[in-house]
């Protein structure tokens, strides 16, 4: 996958980039609550698996903004992938630990879904942090904690060495006013995301889910 990259003196977020890399190291969340309500009903209806889905919607969101696809690569270059993959996490309820593992995005929801659930399904039960092999480079972090709705959530990010790819927790879902919600705590780096691209990346993401019969069919 292309990694593009990014000439500082010419880019006109130089100045932020410094400062939040530099000057002010900062990564920063917000958590919202996503109206699942319509979709939910049509996955329980359809008999689909709603983390795999979870999964394709934030994806597909991703990989509509550069902001969010903004990395260093192994040799210290700044850019940004023409396409990321999700890295999410499994849980052994055996073993009572999780495992991160990757499936190569796919903009058909069918073929995504059919991918994701296989490996949902064959790596639940690994006992080791990655049991998947040859992750590729140009993966985003998911995880879900299941058990539980939050109105907050913030990882502690260590920022020495900028990790610049956002990162997303998915909550447990919630009834409210007749809805179901769904929590999502983004984790973002200031020097590529502000909040304006946190709000357009929520209101894409709300937006997909309301249109869900446009790619859940397909």
């Amino acid at each position: 996958m292309n990694f593009n990259l990014i000439n500082k003196d010419e880019w006109l977020r130089k100045e932020y980039y410094k400062h939040y890399t530099e000057n002010v190291p900062c990564t920063y969340s917000l958590t919202c609550n996503i109206d699942f309500t319509d979709l939910y009903s049509v996955l329980k209806k359809e008999n689909i698996k709603p983390y795999a889905a979870q999964i394709y919607t934030i994806s597909t969101t991703v990989n509509q903004y550069s902001e969010f696809r903004m990395s260093i690569n192994a040799n210290g270059d700044l850019g940004y992938w023409d396409q990321l993959n999700p890295s999410y996490t499994v849980f052994n309820k055996k073993t009572e630990t999780f495992s991160s593992i990757w499936t190569e995005f796919n903009s058909s929801f069918t073929d995504f879904y059919g991918a994701c659930s296989k490996d949902i399904e064959h790596y639940s039960s690994a006992t080791c942090l990655k049991p998947k092999a040859d992750e590729p480079e140009n993966v985003f972090n998911v995880s879900c904690f299941p058990w539980v709705s939050f109105t907050g959530f913030n990882l502690n990010v260590g920022v020495n060495v900028p990790y610049l790819l956002p990162i997303f927790t998915i909550g447990k879902f919630f009834k409210e006013g007749g809805k179901t919600l769904m929590p999502v705590a983004i984790q973002a780096h200031h020097a590529v995301c502000d909040g304006f691209h946190v709000a357009k990346f929520i209101n894409s993401l709300q937006e997909l889910i309301f249109s869900h019969e446009k790619w859940i069919y397909s």
